[in-house]
């Protein structure tokens, strides 16, 4: 298994991240020190599951945006994801999402939260 150190100069902060078994990234550590804190970390978009069902479609021109501005400068807010038994589960940035997919990108940059079963249930209510 290989290790990787990610450094983003806007936080200056670093992190470890393996490879897992599932294909995705395996946080280890926080960048707030330990506490058991979000992190940031890129994930191919393949591996992020969307389990809530769209309820309105995302506004074009919102995604046309975000794609200009991810050629131009890159994704700037990373979107939220629960990590619950290795498997991440995305409930927001449905248009950077959908931008990075439409401008062929295979990886995104995510909030990584880690949490429970009953984590997941609850967001799915």
């Amino acid at each position: 298994m290989a290790n990787f150190v990610l450094q983003f100069p806007k936080t200056l902060r670093t992190f470890p991240i393996s490879a897992s078994t599932n294909g995705g990234a395996s946080v280890s550590g926080s960048q707030s020190g330990g506490n058991g804190g979000p992190v940031i970390v890129e994930l191919p978009l393949d591996k992020i599951r969307r389990p809530l069902m769209r309820t309105r479609a995302n506004d074009p021109h919102k995604v046309k945006e975000l794609m200009d501005s991810i050629q131009e400068i890159g994704l700037q807010v990373p979107i939220d994801v629960l990590e619950v038994d290795g498997v991440y589960y995305g409930f927001s940035g449905c248009h950077r999402y959908e931008a990075h997919q439409r401008l062929g990108l295979p990886k995104i940059r995510c909030k990584v939260r880690r949490g429970t079963k009953e984590t997941l249930r609850h967001h799915l209510r």
